[in-house]
C-alpha cells in the first residue's frame, strides 16, 4: 500500500511496523524488555529479526501513541495507582534516599508495570535487615546495570508486592546517587525523581 507512494522507503516502513507490533505487545502481554518484544514484533510480522529493527525510543514513542489510542479510558488511571504505590514506598523507604525511575516516571506505564526504585545504601544487607524488621515479605534478585557506554555492572534488586503491585528497587552503593545510570531507552543518563517529585506528578495527575 504506502510502499508505491512518496514516503518512506520499505526499510524504514519496516521499522514502523516492527515499532508498533512491539508497542502493542508491551501493552497487551506485559513484555517489559525492549529487545524482545521488538524480535517477537518482527517474527509476528514476518520480518527479519536482525534488520530494520526500531530503537528503544522509536519504540517508547509507538507506546504512547498506541496508549493514547487504544488506552486512553484506563492508562492514565493506571498510572496514578502506580504512582501512588511509588510514594508509599518510597516514603517506606526513605532512610535509603529512594528515586522514581522508568515507565512510572516517565508516563509509558501500563498495568502489567511494575514500580521501579533506586536505593542508595552501604550494603544490601541494610535494606534487608530493614524489610525483615518490619516482617514485609520480599525477595532478591540481581539486574545488570550501564554505567556508560564501556562499564555495565550487576546490583542486587530487591522485590515486594505492595498494593498488588511489583515494586523493584535496585540497591546502589551511596556513590551511585551522583551517578545516574544510562537509560534503557536512550542512553543518555536515566531520569531520577525524588519524592517531591513524584508527589507533584500526583497533584497534576487528573
Amino acid at each position: 500500500m504506502g510502499e508505491h507512494r512518496n514516503g518512506p522507503g520499505r526499510s524504514e516502513q519496516n521499522r514502523i511496523r516492527i515499532a508498533q507490533e512491539a508497542a502493542r505487545l508491551m501493552t497487551e502481554h506485559g513484555i517489559q524488555d525492549f529487545a524482545a518484544a521488538k524480535r517477537k514484533a518482527a517474527e509476528r510480522l514476518g520480518l527479519p529479526t536482525q534488520r530494520h529493527l526500531p530503537t528503544n525510543l522509536e519504540i517508547e514513542q509507538a507506546l504512547i501513541t498506541h496508549q493514547r489510542l487504544f488506552r486512553a479510558g484506563s492508562q492514565p488511571a493506571h498510572l496514578r495507582r502506580l504512582r501512588n504505590t511509588a510514594r508509599q514506598a518510597m516514603r517506606l523507604m526513605v532512610d535509603f534516599q529512594p528515586r522514581l525511575v522508568g515507565p512510572v516516571l516517565t508516563g509509558t506505564a501500563d498495568a502489567h508495570s511494575p514500580v521501579n526504585l533506586h536505593l542508595f545504601s552501604e550494603t544490601p544487607e541494610q535494606v534487608d535487615v530493614f524489610l525483615m524488621d518490619r516482617h514485609i515479605p520480599h525477595s532478591w534478585d540481581e539486574r545488570v546495570v550501564r554505567l556508560n557506554t564501556d562499564q555495565q555492572e550487576r546490583y542486587p534488586v530487591c522485590r515486594l508486592v505492595a498494593d498488588e503491585v511489583t515494586v523493584e528497587m535496585t540497591v546502589f552503593p551511596p556513590v551511585g546517587l551522583r551517578q545516574p545510570p544510562l537509560s534503557p531507552v536512550d542512553g543518555r543518563p536515566m531520569r531520577r525523581a525524588a519524592i517531591d517529585t513524584v508527589e507533584q506528578l500526583l497533584e497534576t495527575d487528573t
